[in-house]
């Protein structure tokens, strides 16, 4: 069960592995956004589906059990000093289990959420977003308030500049959910001390998103000729 802001790529994987793939292509009348309408579709098939199992993401406790072990790994590396994390949400899964971690072990960690703007998590009024996989258009029952000490909201446009800035200039191709924790450090950089030690989660890889934001066609037809913003 995919939307229609599910990119081409990720079609192609799902049909490549024989998956039997449904669109969801009307958005949810209340907040105009796909997802509460594709939640509700998952509900009915798992409903009418004899032995159907729905992993749930968006509420399966596992989720963020999984990111204590990421968070873990990356204190260790940094031998137990990492002063900010920067992380996007949708599932808010990463987060939390991150941010679960980081308060067990009592490390001294600026936890910063980076949130799509127009994302219903920490209570904006949802609005109709380009870029899929970060944010949302529900808040999610793993959200945990406390998690965070900080958020900061990133507009589709932002999160194009920043993936486009980041390949040009670190050869590194990023996702969406990515390239806006890199906006995020840019948009939070005054308020970090010198020396500190910062870490950004990358959730995916762009290419996934090739048909979108690395596609020059489909920036200029959403946002006009801004190619200068990644090329200041």
């Amino acid at each position: 069960m995919v939307d229609g802001k599910t990119t081409g790529q990720n079609l192609a994987v799902l049909n490549a592995f024989g998956a039997e793939v449904e669109v969801i292509t009307e958005r949810d009348t209340a907040t105009g956004e796909y997802l509460p309408a594709r939640l509700r579709r998952v509900r009915e098939l798992v409903a009418s589906t004899a032995n159907a199992f729905w992993p749930n993401q968006y509420a399966n406790p596992l989720n963020p059990r999984a990111h204590e072990v990421t968070m873990r790994e990356i204190a260790r590396a940094l031998d137990g000093r990492v002063d900010y994390l920067f992380a996007s949400v949708s599932t808010f899964g990463t987060l939390k289990g991150c941010a679960d971690h980081i308060h067990d072990e009592g490390l001294d960690t600026t936890v910063v959420a980076v949130d799509a703007l127009g994302s219903a998590i920490f209570g904006l009024e949802s609005t109709a977003r380009l870029i899929p996989g970060h944010g949302a258009s529900v808040v999610p029952p793993l959200m945990d308030p406390q998690a965070a000490d900080d958020v900061v909201h990133i507009s589709d446009l932002e999160c194009v500049a920043a993936c486009r800035r980041l390949v040009a200039r670190e050869a590194i191709l990023a996702g969406g959910s990515s390239g806006a924790t890199v906006a995020a450090l840019r948009k939070y950089a005054d308020r970090i001390p010198d020396g500190s030690n910062c870490v950004l989660i990358f959730p995916d890889g762009g290419d996934r998103y090739l048909d979108t934001i690395y596609c020059d066609e489909w920036v200029r037809r959403n946002f006009g000729e801004v190619s200068h913003l990644w090329k200041d």
